[in-house]
């Protein structure tokens, strides 16, 4: 049964079925904040989604970024009340079935993404840093060489789209073409932090690192040691999001995310203590 919360005109208009009653429904995700269904009739199917809190949003990222600077990601077909309507673009992700091929092929998208050209202000200023550990509250190192290495970052790279939320789980392919879904964390700095996160997933499945950060040189044309350190710095912007995530949101919607937060807070220190 298609759930009450989904249009039904928009539904039948999409889908192309005859009623409501004869679309295929079927749940891949629901948690605290986010609700996803995909929904078919013969060989037509969308993913429809609703969020809440840093999930809801959605459409007003794919109307600033994603769809001025055609970005790797489903089309919206339809945006209203927190309710988003997305081109079904696979059914098969990274989390379900990891390769070596696969991680180097989402490295090439991070390229992608990254190379579209962005104008104004960075949505991750150094000061954000303060700001950030401070929603926290639970950090007790210095993170000054952070805000540092931040600011030498945005004189010395590009500003650029960070997906935010880049990992095996939101990659799909449809068996051709990798492409990047869930952007309600979009947004514009000039770090590295989704392939920070697509290293550090793949590193733990056991791939190597090498491969996949040269995939991302080659593919962006990018200074390998500038990208050195986007990489540091976007892992430890990534930590510090994620940390606020889990204080301030998670630990509401999401049993069991208080053990996440030790591990965040001793991967941040890690980071930050690489920093040049």
């Amino acid at each position: 049964m298609v759930p009450g919360w989904i249009p039904r005109d928009v539904v039948l208009e999409v889908t192309q079925a005859p009623a409501v009653e004869a679309v295929h429904t079927e749940l891949l995700r629901q948690w605290g904040s986010s609700e996803v269904w995909r929904l078919s009739y013969g060989l037509r199917s969308v993913i429809v989604k609703r969020g809440t809190d840093t999930q809801a949003g959605e459409d007003a990222v794919y109307e600033r970024l994603v769809v001025p600077l055609e970005m790797p990601a489903p089309r919206l077909l339809y945006g209203a009340d927190g309710v988003l309507m997305l081109e079904d673009v696979g059914r098969v992700t990274l989390e379900q079935e990891p390769t070596a091929d696969g991680f180097v092929a989402a490295a090439a998208l991070v390229a992608e993404i990254r190379g579209k050209p962005v104008d104004g202000a960075s949505d991750f200023p150094p000061g954000q840093v303060k700001e950030l550990a401070t929603r926290i509250g639970r950090i007790d190192f210095d993170l000054e060489p952070l805000v540092d290495a931040l600011e030498r970052l945005h004189r010395d790279a590009p500003l650029g789209i960070v997906h935010g939320d880049f990992v095996p789980k939101n990659l799909v392919t449809d068996g051709t073409h990798w492409t990047a879904v869930d952007w309600p964390l979009a947004y514009v700095a000039p770090h590295l932090s989704d392939l920070y996160t697509l290293v550090r997933d793949a590193v733990a499945l056991g791939y190597e690192r090498g491969p996949i950060v040269a995939r991302y040189v080659e593919a962006a044309g990018a200074d390998p040691f500038l990208v050195d350190r986007q990489l540091l710095v976007g892992g430890a912007c990534f930590c510090l999001l994620a940390l606020a995530f889990v204080v301030e949101e998670g630990l509401r919607t999401i049993p069991g995310s208080e053990e996440w937060i030790d591990p965040l807070i001793a991967e941040l220190a890690d980071v930050v203590e690489q920093l040049p």
